[in-house]
């Protein structure tokens, strides 16, 4: 395990790998908040309006 130490710089390698997860780490938070069940800045409200609208479209029917 040490030779790989001798060909990577250790300070180079562990710098790109916290930019490779923090950059996953937006993007998976993003791909979150495309979502509607996932969405915490909409919230309950606006999954429980969209439901209410289901439900007045269906009942009226």
């Amino acid at each position: 395990m040490w030779r790989i130490w001798l060909i990577f710089d250790p300070r180079r390698a562990l710098v790109a790998l916290a930019v490779f997860l923090f950059v996953l780490a937006l993007l998976i938070h993003f791909i979150l908040l495309s979502t509607d069940r996932y969405n915490w800045f909409d919230g309950a409200s606006a999954a429980a309006a969209s439901v209410a609208v289901t439900q007045i479209e269906t009942s009226s029917a």
